[in-house]
Formats: structure tokens, C-alpha cells, sequence
């Protein structure tokens, strides 16, 4: 019997609990995150032994296609451990030759951008990076601040959209993706990371924002799952899951061999990121991040529950670098400290309040795993 618990829970098995709102446990505490990875991933993933026969086969159909062309493929790049150890299976262990491809926020901490440099250079690859015109960014970035909405880490759009747009537009038909399960089987909930509706950004920048969207890259699910997928013939393909993926020993590979530093937390070589999952989220929606990460890792036996908790009982980053990064991103963005609080304080809001396209990104999210293109837990 499935049940639905009002009161505080937490998972007996990972350590997703009730800021979820959604979440779901049966009858022995088990979450339906951990239920779907058991049943719908684990058993058609070989995550201690990889499958090189069908990385091969991939790679083959990838070069095939790509005869005559400057790039067989292209990969998005951020300076993390999953896309640049991407970038070294692309090109060594598939034998390609990718296009990488990143895109100027203007929030990339030097960390991010001296790591995208060793292993593209190590690598001998060629770097595109797409740069949005900063007062635009700082616009559409102030105007989701004011929204009072969870989902404000607008460039987290930006990234895929402009990656995708970039490969549809340059007749790349080969789209390389650090997605993994071996540390993102546990998907965000929507009601935390609710990022790519369109017609929900359009309406917040209206409201808030002065700048139209220009050099700012959309790309809705429409968009990229049926028109580029369907019509543009655009592929997406996880490499990662294909190979025995160690994040840890991933890691250590890339520091011994271009020189790679690794980040405090995942997704930490933003500074505008970190202040967002280590203090924005938690202290105004009660929303840990890390919950996710670290049931992912718990899930995929890396850690233990117990390991998880102990992590979850310390502070996502220290105090002085949060003051230091929220006195940054005020400076930045052209507002006080005071007002980078005062939208910690304002009314909380979700996509509910504004115009949102949610139906439609629903009925396509439940047809991907009908038809089984998508096997996580998407809610």
C-alpha cells in the first residue's frame, strides 16, 4: 500500500524527506525515487562492468556519419567532473572528434574556465564558447530574483539551449551528454528545478525585466525533444553510462593527467550556482540539493545513508565565502545586500503564479517514459 505522508518524513533508504512535497513512500519507508531506480534503471544498467561493445558501436555510427565533416560531434562543456571527463572518453576511448562547446554566463568562477582550458588543450580539441551580452544576463537574472520563484538559476537554461541551438544550427547531428546515472539517477523535483518552460521565462522577464531576449538562448521542450529530435534528426547520446563510471576515480584521472582541480560541491564552479543550491534554496524554500546528490550516490552504493547524513548535517559552504558571493552577486547585478535578502524574504511563489506551459512539458515527460526514453523519476 502506497502512502502519502503529510508530517515529516525522511526516506529508509536514501535521504530524500518531505521538502518534496510530492514524494511518495510504501510501506517500509522507501521513497519513489529509490523504487523507480530498483525497478526501472538498476536492472538494464551495467554499472560495474560498462558496455564497450555498444560504446563502440556508437562511436563507429558517430564517425560514420561525421565522414567529411570539421566535427563528427559536439559536448557541452562546464569544467566539472562529468563534462570534462566526457571530453577525454569522446575523444581517447571513442576515438571522435568533438566540438567543445560552453557558454559565457558571466558567473563561471576561474576555477571553471582554467579546468575547461587544461583538458581542451590536453586533448588537442577545439573550444567554441558563446558569450551572453552581460546586461542582458544581469536583467533576466534580476527580474527571476523578484519572481519569489525556486528556480532562478537561469543559466542552467542557457547551457542546454545554447548547446542544442549551436548543434541544430551548425548541422551537428551527434549531441554527447554528461547525464549520467551513476550521479544523477535521483532527479531534482520539478517543484525545485523547474527551468525550461519558455513561456513561465517569458513571463517572469516580462514582468520584471526591461531587456528582451537576444543573445540570451532559448529552447523549449517542444523544441528540442520533437522538432530538433524528430525533424533536425539531432541525437542525444550518454556516453557515461556506457563505461564503469567512478566519479572518484574519474577525478582522480583528470588531475594526473591535465592538471584538473576538483570543486567543493557539484555544480560549484558557478559562484552565482553555489550562493543559489548552498544558501538561496535551503534558507528560503527549506530545498537541499545535496539530498539529491548524495541519495544518487547512496543509490549507486558510493556512500552510505549514514556517510549522506553526516554530510547533510554541515553547512553547504561557509558563511564568510556565502557573505563574500552574495556581496559579489549584488555588486554584479547592480543592487544592495540588503536587496539580495530582501528577495530571500518576499512572498514564495511557483510556477502556479505565472504563465506556464507545465501541461504540455507533463504530458511529454509521461510519453518519454512511456515510451521509455526517460527512466527517472520526473515530478
Amino acid at each position: 500500500m502506497i502512502e502519502k505522508k503529510s508530517e515529516y518524513q525522511i526516506c529508509t533508504n536514501c535521504v530524500m524527506d518531505t521538502s518534496d512535497s510530492k514524494i511518495v513512500f510504501d510501506k517500509n519507508g522507501v521513497c519513489d525515487f529509490c523504487n523507480g531506480f530498483y525497478n526501472a534503471i538498476l536492472p538494464e544498467w551495467k554499472k560495474n562492468e560498462g558496455n564497450n561493445q555498444a560504446l563502440q558501436e556508437i562511436a563507429s555510427k558517430i564517425k560514420e556519419e561525421g565522414k567529411g565533416k570539421k566535427f563528427d560531434c559536439i559536448l557541452g562543456m562546464s569544467g566539472g567532473t562529468d563534462s570534462s571527463y566526457l571530453c577525454y572518453i569522446a575523444k581517447e576511448k571513442m576515438g571522435l572528434n568533438p566540438l567543445v562547446y560552453s557558454l559565457d554566463s558571466g558567473w563561471n568562477m576561474k576555477i571553471a574556465d582554467e579546468n575547461i582550458k587544461c583538458v581542451v588543450e590536453g586533448l588537442g580539441l577545439h573550444l567554441h564558447t558563446e558569450k551572453i551580452d552581460w546586461s542582458e544576463m544581469a536583467d533576466i537574472q534580476l527580474a527571476a530574483l523578484k519572481s519569489g520563484l525556486p528556480y532562478i538559476d537561469i543559466q542552467d537554461h542557457a547551457i542546454f539551449a545554447g548547446l542544442y541551438n549551436y548543434a541544430v544550427k551548425n548541422g551537428i547531428k551527434y549531441v554527447l551528454t554528461g547525464a549520467n546515472n551513476a550521479t544523477e539517477c535521483v532527479r531534482p523535483p520539478i517543484e525545485w528545478n523547474y527551468v525550461n518552460d519558455i513561456v513561465l521565462l517569458k513571463d517572469v522577464q516580462k514582468k520584471y525585466g526591461k531587456q528582451d531576449f537576444k543573445s540570451f538562448p532559448l529552447c523549449g521542450m517542444f523544441k528540442y525533444r520533437i522538432w530538433y529530435a524528430y525533424f533536425k534528426g539531432m541525437k542525444r547520446v550518454a556516453p557515461l553510462d556506457l563505461i564503469k563510471y567512478d566519479k572518484d576515480q574519474a577525478e582522480k584521472e583528470l588531475r594526473v593527467m591535465f592538471g584538473w582541480q576538483k570543486y567543493e560541491n557539484k555544480h560549484y564552479e558557478n559562484i552565482f550556482t553555489r550562493w543559489f543550491e548552498g544558501y538561496y534554496l535551503p534558507v528560503k524554500f527549506g530545498y537541499d540539493k545535496r539530498r539529491c546528490y548524495y541519495s544518487n550516490l547512496i543509490l549507486t552504493n558510493s556512500i552510505t545513508r549514514e556517510e549522506a547524513l553526516e554530510k547533510l548535517s554541515k553547512s553547504p559552504y561557509p558563511e564568510e565565502d556565502r557573505i563574500e558571493d552574495q556581496k559579489y552577486i549584488a555588486q554584479k547585478l547592480g543592487v544592495t545586500f540588503d536587496d539580495m535578502d530582501g528577495f530571500i524574504n518576499s512572498k514564495n511563489k511557483t510556477y502556479k503564479d505565472y504563465k506556464n506551459s507545465y501541461w504540455f512539458i507533463s504530458q511529454g515527460l509521461r510519453l518519454a517514459k512511456i515510451l521509455g526514453v526517460e527512466k527517472r523519476n520526473f515530478r
